[in-house]
């Protein structure tokens, strides 16, 4: 089957249990589920604009667990774009991170042009964090990717993250506005384009 040049895939990975499923079923359907059910892997589509055209904007949802190293791997060498997942209430699911974060820079070999999210979930679980925002905001600058706190549960953050991840997108232009009307936030943008803004 050949590729098709207007899918553009986003990979989420992450350990078991940190919200992946959760994150992506919020964005996709508006929908969210208490209880946890493990995933092998799904894919999501969605439509969404890309250099002026529409293109399908495909979500694999990675399992948490490391029975399947080949999937792994494909998963990678497949995608376009990551978004790396771990609970605010786990340390351990942020060390997780660290072996598939190297695995996507030997398959990928320059990741400078790819972009990545690396997301700190359920931050409405404050009373059980075990990892602070500067924590997620470090490793983020060690990696040089883009970090984000989210909420599944409370649906914070969670479009914003996905359109987030488009912005980094530098080969071609996606978002998520397919009516070619700008957001708001894209006409902020340009508006400010060329100015200079001392804090």
């Amino acid at each position: 089957m050949p590729e098709q040049s207007n899918d553009y895939r986003v990979v989420v990975f992450g350990a078991g249990g940190v919200g992946k499923s959760s994150l992506v079923l919020r964005f996709v359907k508006g929908t969210f589920r208490e209880s946890y059910i493990p995933t092998i892997e799904d894919t999501y589509r969605q439509v969404i604009s890309c250099d002026k055209s529409i293109c399908t904007l495909q979500i694999t949802d990675t399992t948490g667990s490391h029975q399947f190293p080949a999937m792994q791997r494909l998963s990678i060498s497949k995608g376009h774009a990551f978004i790396l997942v771990y609970s605010i209430t786990s340390r351990q699911s942020l060390e997780e991170l660290k072996p598939i974060y190297e695995q996507i820079c030997q398959i990928k070999g320059d990741i400078q042009s790819i972009p990545i999210m690396l997301v700190g979930n359920k931050n409405d679980e404050n009373q059980n964090r075990e990892v602070d925002s500067s924590e997620g905001e470090a490793m983020a600058k060690k990696w040089k990717c883009a970090f984000m706190e989210t909420s599944a549960k409370l649906n914070h953050n969670v479009k914003e993250l996905f359109q987030e991840l488009l912005n980094l997108e530098k080969r071609r232009t996606v978002s998520l506005q397919i009516d070619g009307k700008k957001s708001k936030q894209q006409k902020r943008k340009e508006k400010l384009k060329g100015k200079c803004v001392v804090m």
